[in-house]
């Protein structure tokens, strides 16, 4: 029943995936665009897809979270000229709206705070007139079938007739190497049926299964995908995943988180070298102009990459180890 089940589920949304293409002709205007000062390229759009992977490890988002985001903004960057100064509250609006989408309620990140950490310039009102644009344009509701979609179903297929169980195909890396691929603005041009398949396929090849491959194949032919189609992406994604692992490859920069403290805080850290001994807190008082500090904003307010402090995956000792990059990393090249 379940296997029926997952099978019905598939056909949706393969029938439902062409409602949620980006313009195939808005994506080529991106790619062959140049660099100007009023129009977005696509090194420009995907370092603010690398600035969202940031974003959704640093505030402990889902996998969906970030798909549905990237594909909210290919899809509102393919049918409206965005000029390139837009481009940071448009890709953080996204955010937004995908994640509270996806994500609990008390797991929200507050707006004000979301812009501080992404260090952009706009307010929480320029944000939300964005996100108001944003689902006027794109007709937004709630769902939208992505790559990771598929590849969830996919993926729950496969274990519900796979004969051999002790061959392990990982849900957590193949969400990991979408991520990679999402990044280059070319696997906005696939179908999200056909680029999760490939991935599929690479997940299946790397661990030498033969029987999963079966299943694979069976679900290439129930969904009719065209061989031609399949192995374009698989060429593609493969590649991709190649370059993503080599250490040749150009990532952000990664440079830590910079906090832009007070002129008195900077010149206390300056002047006292050691731990200084507090004084007492008097319990029948508070002295408040004694806890007042200076109210310049603690965060940058550059309009420079996220990647390129953050990294793509929230790199550094500010940040827990499990939001390091070096977890994806070991996804990849597993």
């Amino acid at each position: 029943m379940d296997a029926v089940r997952l099978m019905k589920e598939l056909r949706v949304n393969y029938e439902q995936e062409a409602d949620f293409l980006p313009n195939g002709k808005g994506l080529n205007l991106i790619v062959s665009a140049q660099q100007s000062a009023d129009q977005i390229t696509a090194k420009c759009r995907n370092v603010k897809v690398e600035d969202l992977w940031s974003l959704t490890s640093f505030f402990g988002y889902s996998t969906q979270t970030f798909v549905l985001a990237v594909s909210l903004l290919d899809r509102f960057l393919a049918m409206t000229r965005v000029q390139p100064r837009y481009l940071s509250c448009v890709s953080l609006s996204c955010l937004h709206m995908a994640a509270r989408v996806t994500e609990e309620e008390c797991n929200l990140t507050p707006t004000d705070e979301l812009i501080r950490i992404g260090q952009c310039r706009f307010t929480v009102s320029d944000l939300c007139r964005m996100e108001k644009i944003v689902t006027e344009k794109l007709r937004f509701k709630s769902k939208a079938v992505t790559a990771l979609t598929f590849l969830q179903l996919y993926h729950q297929i496969t274990l519900t007739h796979a004969t051999y169980r002790n061959e392990t195909l990982s849900l957590e890396k193949l969400e990991a190497q979408l991520k990679a691929c999402l990044c280059q603005i070319s696997f906005s041009k696939a179908k999200p049926s056909v680029l999760a398949l490939a991935l599929l396929r690479q997940g299946m090849e790397s661990i030498r299964s033969e029987d999963m491959l079966e299943i694979a194949f069976h679900i290439q032919r129930h969904l009719k995908i065209p061989d031609a189609e399949l192995q374009q992406w698989s060429q593609r994604v493969a590649r991709c995943l190649l370059d993503y692992a080599s250490p040749k490859c150009s990532k952000p920069n990664h440079r830590k988180l910079q906090w832009i403290v007070s002129r008195r805080t900077a010149q206390n850290l300056h002047s006292h070298r050691s731990v200084p001994e507090l004084p007492t807190i008097p319990e029948d008082c508070w002295d408040e102009s004694e806890s007042d500090d200076s109210c310049e904003d603690p965060m940058s307010s550059g309009e420079e990459s996220l990647s390129s402090s953050l990294g793509s995956d929230a790199e550094g000792p500010f940040f827990p180890l499990h939001l390091r990059r070096q977890k994806h990393r070991q996804y990849l090249n597993a």
